[in-house]
């Protein structure tokens, strides 16, 4: 169902207008806009960030092999999932592999920046449905089986309250998978300039799940592997004023593969069910709890 955000009404209809305050929804740039006042600068991230990831995310072993995880959490999931949301989809390489592990869902992308939506449309070909949203207000309640977001809450000052529209917009029964970066000691450079509002500590984001009515039924740790490396690169390069985050995801090609093939090494793992304790992110899988309030 639609909610609109002027008046909190909801309501079922073909166009984005109000039967109760006739509030219309507004096209910027040919998408839906429900925060057009943050379509073009905001304080989650960088505006030029999507120009930035178009570039780097198909060379990256980083976006690569986590795509690979997220199909397959999604499959074991969420599998018979009819209708999907990302929130905060930036240029859609991750709604590519959302397509692949729910080909016959209506797939739907949210994101705060217009700028990064005609990448995404590209990417889907036009078979999404695509708009620009604040993900603290999303404008729809027991509207999908599935929400998604990809290291996006820690851009948001106020997690708790994502988390609790997003529970507002699942079906009963419905659920969401979530990415974050863990390990407040990791705390670098890197962090600063991508805008970032914590770094998770383990557990946080599963208390943060509980308190908007999401029951946790898996959560796991990723990247663990690689932990050191990144360690150890972010207590040195990483703190310098002068320090380019991009570098860390332009390596040379047999490093790139090698980091690759770690990671998979790690999703195996994770197939079979395994938690693994600690690492860069933190994956988690919850499900709308019964008789929650929407």
């Amino acid at each position: 169902m639609k909610r609109c955000l002027a008046c909190d009404a909801v309501y079922e209809a073909d166009i984005w207008r109000c039967p109760k305050c006739d509030t219309l929804v507004p096209l910027e740039d040919g998408f839906l806009s429900f925060a057009p006042a943050l379509a073009r600068d905001n304080d989650g991230m960088a505006s030029n960030s999507h120009e930035q990831l178009q570039a780097l995310q198909h060379g990256s072993f980083w976006f690569r092999a986590r795509n690979r995880l997220i199909t397959d959490l999604v499959r074991r999931y969420f599998a018979s999932s009819q209708r999907a949301l990302e929130v905060g989809c930036g240029t859609g390489f991750v709604l590519t592999a959302l397509r692949q592990a729910l080909p016959h869902a209506v797939l739907c992308g949210s994101e705060i920046y217009l700028n990064g939506l005609p990448y995404a449309h590209e990417r889907l070909k036009g078979a999404g449905q695509l708009f620009q949203m604040d993900a603290r207000a999303i404008p729809f309640r027991e509207e999908f089986d599935l929400l998604c977001a990809f290291d996006v809450l820690e851009h948001i000052e106020e997690d708790g309250l994502v988390l609790q529209q997003m529970a507002q917009a699942l079906r009963a029964g419905g659920g969401v998978l979530l990415a974050v970066p863990q390990h407040p000691g990791l705390w670098s450079r890197n962090d600063d300039l991508a805008f970032h509002k914590r770094r998770y500590r383990r557990g946080e984001l599963e208390q943060k799940c509980a308190a908007a009515g999401l029951e946790v039924i898996f959560s796991t740790s990723f990247v663990t592997s690689l932990l050191p490396v990144f360690a150890l690169q972010r207590s040195t390069r990483s703190r310098s004023k002068d320090h380019d985050p991009a570098r860390e995801l332009q390596l040379p090609w047999f490093v790139d593969r090698l980091f690759e093939l770690l990671l998979d090494g790690e999703r195996q793992i994770i197939r079979l069910g395994a938690r693994l304790p600690a690492g860069g992110s933190r994956f988690v899988v919850a499900r709308k709890t019964p008789g929650a309030r929407s």
